[in-house]
């Protein structure tokens, strides 16, 4: 029991640090509006486009990458997935021409697909339903402390030795946790899998993808994780350059203030929807309100992304965008434990993915629209207003669709192995 324990442990830290190393992967374009308008004489909305590039093939690559890990599982999947990943990495750090960047992030895309659906996975696999929240916010923390260190680091790395250098920095980082990651990581045996003890292993592939589409939860779950995606996307690309053009900083400071947000919002994710709601769930409180309350709760604090439409005080919006970014993560861990809570046994790859789609598909949106108003307007505003309807619409997803957060029922005779 001490080893199966100590191998949990090992095995939230190694999700977690490929959390980090692949948000490496997605700050350092974030950071370069400057560089590549320089280097390549790119506009705002072209800017949007690139930013967006990578989250084409990402999405596209969502529902394959479920069903692999439910055929294949993580291990395998996933280390061909960081060498993708790695790849990736290392042509951006070569690219001429603007078409070669654009190519270098869609097969990065393409690499980090599997990445969020995996870690649902595994950790449903390895650890019980009350013990999810702390290893689902250890990964999920990692991406918001990747971006609150990545920007700092691969800024000030960019300010002074140029694009490539971060490039660069990204793609050995890759290769390292390429190494790590298949020293530490296996799928569990029959004898330490927890999920769907009762039921074969080999029982992937049962349930029909129709099937799960016509369940109103995994719409709830999907359409308001897509939500929360927009909003952090939208942050996530642009809030470097809206700091400097929008509030006024310099280069540098917007570069080290755009670090705030994600460190306190790190801290919110694992302290909340970790340690707090996996400690609720151990006193025996009922685990939907407890989920439920964190889920709609924090989703709620997201609706502060709306500060910048209507105040234009630095220190005032920061503190607005730290509380909706941090009220966010805190329901974060909650959103990643509903692969494993809701799918039927056999199908936590495939919700997983369903659930990414939408999020990818608001990550390829909030870049462009926001690139587009921005050329348009020469202002954020609207950008963050259509990110607050947006959000508002996905709590009532959360609100109307998801109901109790239980395992979705589907009959026999609407199964069948694919």
């Amino acid at each position: 029991m001490v080893e199966v324990r100590s191998k949990r442990v090992a095995i939230t830290l190694v999700l977690g640090a490929g959390v980090l190393v692949n948000y490496f992967d997605r700050v350092n374009l974030s950071i370069a509006h400057d560089a590549l308008s320089h280097s390549f004489g790119i506009s705002d909305v072209v800017f949007g486009y690139l930013l967006s590039s990578y989250s084409w093939t990402y999405a596209v690559t969502q529902l394959p990458s479920g069903a692999l890990l439910d055929r294949f599982g993580v291990r395998r999947v996933m280390l061909v997935s960081i060498v993708i990943w790695a790849i990736a990495s290392g042509l951006a750090t070569f690219a001429i021409t603007i078409a070669f960047l654009f190519a270098a992030r869609f097969l990065l895309g393409i690499g980090e697909a599997p990445t969020f659906p995996a870690n649902a996975k595994a950790i449903g696999l390895w650890f019980a339903p009350d013990e999810r929240g702390v290893p689902t916010a250890t990964f999920d923390a990692a991406a918001k402390l990747a971006i609150g260190l990545g920007t700092p680091i691969l800024g000030l790395l960019l300010l002074r030795f140029g694009l490539r250098a971060s490039f660069g920095a990204t793609a050995l980082l890759s290769l390292l946790f390429a190494a790590v990651f298949a020293s530490v990581y296996r799928d569990p045996d029959s004898t330490e899998a927890i999920q769907d003890k009762k039921i074969s292993m080999s029982s992937s592939g049962q349930i029909r993808l129709a099937s799960l589409l016509r369940q109103p939860k995994i719409w709830g779950a999907a359409l308001g994780s897509g939500a929360y995606n927009y909003c952090f996307y939208l942050l996530l690309t642009w809030l470097p350059f809206y700091l400097q053009s929008g509030l006024k900083m310099t280069s540098r400071n917007a570069v080290l203030w755009s670090a705030v947000p994600w460190l306190f919002a790190a801290a919110a994710g694992f302290g909340i929807g970790g340690v707090l709601v996996d400690g609720l769930l151990r006193r025996g409180r009922d685990a939907d309100l407890v989920r439920r309350t964190v889920l709609l709760g924090g989703t709620s604090f997201g609706l502060f992304v709306l500060a910048p439409v209507f105040l234009h005080q630095p220190k005032i919006v920061l503190l607005c965008l730290t509380l909706a970014i941090s009220g966010l993560s805190a329901a974060s861990p909650v959103v990643w434990t509903l692969p494993s809570l809701l799918a039927p046994a056999g199908a936590t790859g495939r919700v997983g993915s369903l659930m990414n789609l939408c999020n990818q598909i608001a990550a390829i949106t909030a870049p462009i629209v926001t690139g587009y108003i921005r050329g348009w307007t020469h202002s954020f505003s609207g950008a963050f207003l259509i990110a607050g309807v947006i959000l508002l619409l996905g709590i009532a997803s959360y609100a109307c669709l998801l109901g109790r957060i239980d395992r979705v029922q589907i009959p026999v005779h609407n199964r069948f192995r694919l």
